[in-house]
């Protein structure tokens, strides 16, 4: 048990009292766990959060939670990476056109949160950047297969 704080002692002073001594003695050499990363997903942390199992739940689902701009971000970012890497011109125009008329609607309903930072993709251009990256690609193909 610990001793009263002194009525002379600030509150701060004597904590740090105590916990001095406590490292003198050697309470804290022993600990389990130290010198470890801290764990979040451990038992002891499911005492202090009411809503431990929803986290849990969906890390292990892969789901995060996003205001809807920034998944609206995310998708456009992993539609344009998928249509850069897609095998034929219809596809990347067939991704970035059903990702445009998304990009609209927020532009014009902004839903809470922070702003999209978007604008609706020039189809066009993105199969020109399609074309060029596929081009480059077969061009290192067929220096690869000379060598």
């Amino acid at each position: 048990m610990t001793e009263r704080k002194p009525p002379d002692a600030s509150f701060e002073s004597f904590v740090e009292k105590q916990i001095r001594d406590a490292e003198n003695r050697g309470d804290f050499d022993a600990l389990p766990g130290a010198g470890k990363p801290f764990d979040p997903s451990a038992e002891s942390v499911c005492a202090y959060d009411e809503n431990w199992w929803i986290k849990r739940k969906m890390a292990r689902e892969g789901i995060s939670v996003l205001p809807p701009s920034l998944a609206l971000r995310k998708e456009a970012e992993d539609t344009l990476a998928k249509a850069l890497a897609a095998p034929s011109e219809r596809i990347v125009r067939q991704l970035i056109e059903e990702l445009n008329p998304k990009i609209r609607d927020m532009m014009f309903k902004p839903p809470p949160g922070p702003p999209l930072g978007l604008k609706p993709y020039d189809v066009d251009e993105i199969v020109r950047q399609w074309r060029q990256a596929r081009q480059s690609r077969d061009v290192r193909e067929e220096r690869q297969g000379r060598l």
